[in-house]
């Protein structure tokens, strides 16, 4: 069977990381059954997780995972899109994945509250004596991150701006459809889905999260797309 290796459960979310929710909802939206493995991290090919094991084939990478399905399983995730359709929805997804995200990680790591509530999680089974200095270097390399990329580089009120028209821009792509892009799920709904989503996690206060509160279309979305395909943790 193939396997898919996560974080694991967290922050009443399929998984901590939304590139490993993307990576399960695309196998649920191909209908490929699979089982979870969260112990393949040290062996990541690219140091990060997600990747699969497909019968002795190792695939990393959220996005070369579902180029994989659609070349070796023939399933095509836009098939009820335009062409016109399908470049929107690709540009969509990056966007999600080179805007949403950075914020997110921003606010899990960079935030000390939010940070005590989320990512302190992951030290725990560092002994005392180190685990300040643990911590302290992986989030010294997260700023730094943060910093290169830009989202660091950018005032809080200007993130706001930021994240209010990339929030309403979602919302009004979405309007009153069940899917972004119609009546079906598409690929760029795997991406959606698990961006929005990690951005909402309750437990961490942040722009986004108040951006995204802002347009009931959205939380509806993700409520909707918990119980159909996750339904162990819908709300």
């Amino acid at each position: 069977m193939l396997t898919l290796y996560t974080f694991g459960p967290a922050f009443g979310l399929p998984d901590a990381s939304p590139f490993v929710i993307k990576a399960q909802m695309l196998l649920k939206l191909a209908g490929l059954p699979y089982q979870t493995d969260r112990g393949g991290f040290r062996r990541a090919p690219k140091g990060k997780l997600p990747f699969i094991d497909d019968d002795g084939q190792i695939v990393p990478d959220s996005t070369l995972i579902r180029l994989h399905i659609e070349r070796k399983y023939g399933f095509d995730f836009d098939a009820s899109l335009t062409p016109e359709q399908r470049g929107a929805a690709w540009m969509f997804e990056k966007a999600l994945e080179d805007h949403f995200y950075w914020y997110v990680v921003q606010a899990r790591w960079c935030d000390d509250e939010n940070f005590a509530k989320g990512p302190a999680s992951y030290f725990k089974s560092i002994p005392w004596p180190v685990r300040p200095v643990a911590e302290s270097f992986i989030r010294r390399k997260i700023r730094n991150t943060l910093q290169g990329q830009g989202t660091q580089r950018y005032s809080p009120a200007e993130q706001q701006q930021l994240l209010a028209r990339g929030a309403q821009a979602a919302a009004q792509l979405l309007g009153d459809k069940p899917y972004f892009f119609g009546s079906s799920p598409c690929g760029a709904d795997a991406t959606a889905f698990a961006f929005i989503a990690s951005a909402m996690a309750p437990q961490f206060k942040h722009l986004l999260r108040d951006e995204i509160d802002n347009h009931p279309n959205l939380m509806e979305y993700v409520a909707r797309m918990r119980r159909e395909f996750f339904p162990e943790i819908a709300d």
